[in-house]
């Protein structure tokens, strides 16, 4: 192509990035406030301006990329927008709001509010959350090996400064873990991207020829495959690279450890379906199947042994990543599409669920042992719990059942297809697991409820002090636990979306 076509189509694929644009101005007005406002020295006032510009950047970068009509390649075929695109967006800014939101009740001062204390986050946080949900727009647009790459590293690099900023030494231990667990997967991936390369010639996955000498490859197509999903896969918290997950999301404070369970998860997965599409997929049924299967087990077998709530949240999402991986293992258009509904409805389950342990905590603590008799302290937000853990073992009357229900029908529809082994043994054990998890789940609510309040310290909270929150943070609660129920009654609010893919 001439030079001259090469620069107007990188011109013309200017009207397609209009939201990420955006919030590429969002960040750099966040950090040149920061240094304007924090030198007044009023750090309320200084959060609260932030938090405004932040959000008001988020529902900018959400509306823009909601009304965008462009559709197709952009930038040279670097960059691919659709409408599985235009969907994760939305999931990663809903989430980064309702995150943000509920981050105002650590700081706030508001008579009304008697919100347990928690670990402050430093103001760079809002720049650097920006920066986050900027490469994962650009990530659910990435269709060429070096855009991923790129933007799989603007994702994870803003992710190790957000579970370390804090600064004490949990957090730099947290941080540490998941950068060197990151290194490993990104060299790993690096490497299987160099074989595809190298086989191909190309570093386009929609490219006709990236299928057809990939075809041709045989086995070592199909390990370099493997090999670069590595870190697609650490994005996920799949075996074998969920190692990180436990002590990065206890470091990490709560607003940032719930948004990490959906935010990366989301584009990460948009773009495995998209690598799984372009490549023959006969080799990859039976190592997905055993991914997920191992995902499972692990992080439900885990899950139950564990003592702090964030712990065991941490151990959910392997799980929970587990389950999403069941539809992908279909390789079908309806497995896809009922991991994308899975993702979604995930989102409102999986940030709920973060913020009603962090709420009803005791004093800041998060030993499940302390959540004993708090039920008086707010029975709302109890019976919300309730319904949340039904969510995630995926039991009705919650959305959590529908999307296990699509992912399983359409692991067994592929299992009819094929009748690989593999797939009814992850049919079978999945399910079986899903009934294991209740046991975890539901601890926490039943601590709350039937069991008696472990006893009062002098100066501190007692069993009968009310829940209050800020106004931000019933905010972020409705925008969370309502649908968790209202999607299972319609479920085809986010069907529809995906039907048009």
């Amino acid at each position: 192509m001439p030079l001259t076509d090469q620069l107007q189509t990188i011109i013309d694929s200017l009207s397609g990035i209009g939201a990420e644009g955006w919030l590429t101005l969002v960040f750099c007005g966040l950090l040149i406030a920061e240094l304007v406002l924090i030198r007044r020295g009023d750090e309320r006032q200084t959060r609260t301006w932030l938090t405004g510009l932040t959000l008001a950047g988020l529902l900018l970068a959400g509306g823009v990329a909601a009304m965008e009509t462009y559709r197709g390649g952009m930038f040279l075929d670097l960059l691919f927008l659709d409408n599985q695109a235009i969907l994760i967006k939305g999931v990663v800014a809903l989430g980064a709001i309702a995150v943000v939101l509920w981050e105002t009740g650590v700081w706030s001062t508001d008579a009304e509010a008697s919100f347990a204390p928690q670990r402050k986050l430093p103001t760079e946080w809002y720049a650097l959350l920006t920066a986050l949900v900027l490469g994962l727009f650009l990530l659910s647009m990435a269709v060429n090996l070096l855009s991923i790459y790129l933007c799989l590293e603007l994702v994870s690099l803003s992710s190790y400064l957000l579970t370390g900023l804090v600064g004490d030494r949990k957090a730099s231990e947290g941080g540490l873990k998941y950068l060197l667990f990151g290194a490993v997967s990104s060299a790993v991936m690096l490497y299987g991207m160099s074989l595809l390369y190298g086989l191909t010639g190309t570093l386009d996955i929609t490219s006709t020829v990236f299928g057809i000498e990939l075809a041709k490859s045989g086995t070592i197509g199909l390990i370099a495959g493997l090999l670069t999903m590595a870190g697609l896969l650490f994005k996920l918290s799949a075996v074998p690279f969920q190692v990180w997950t436990p002590d990065a999301y206890e470091a990490a404070p709560v607003p940032v450890a719930a948004f990490f369970s959906i935010g990366p998860k989301a584009a990460a997965l948009l773009v495995l379906m998209r690598l799984l599409s372009a490549m023959p997929v006969g080799g990859m049924q039976t190592p997905l199947a055993m991914v997920a299967l191992a995902g499972i087990l692990i992080g439900n077998l885990s899950a139950l042994r564990q003592t702090d709530a964030k712990r065991m949240l941490a151990y959910s999402t392997i799980a929970q990543a587990g389950f999403v991986l069941v539809g992908v293992v279909a390789l079908s258009d309806t497995g896809f599409q009922a991991a994308i509904f899975y993702t979604a409805t995930y989102l409102f389950i999986s940030l709920a669920a973060f913020f009603l342990i962090d709420a009803l905590a005791l004093n800041g603590s998060l030993r499940i042992a302390d959540f004993a008799g708090r039920m008086s302290a707010s029975p709302l937000l109890t019976f919300c719990l309730v319904v949340v853990a039904l969510a995630l073992t995926g039991l009705p009357p919650t959305v959590g059942f529908t999307a296990k229900l699509f992912s399983f029908s359409a692991l067994l529809s592929a299992y009819q297809s094929t009748g690989n082994p593999w797939l009814i043994w992850l049919f079978g054990l999945g399910l079986a697991n899903a009934v294991i998890s209740l046991f975890y789940y539901i601890r926490i609510p039943f601590l709350l409820i039937f069991r008696p309040f472990v006893g009062d310290v002098p100066g501190q909270p007692t069993a009968n002090t009310p829940v209050k929150l800020t106004v931000a943070q019933w905010v972020a609660l409705a925008i969370t636990v309502p649908p968790v129920v209202l999607l299972f009654i319609r479920p085809e609010w986010i069907l529809q979306l995906i039907a048009n893919f």
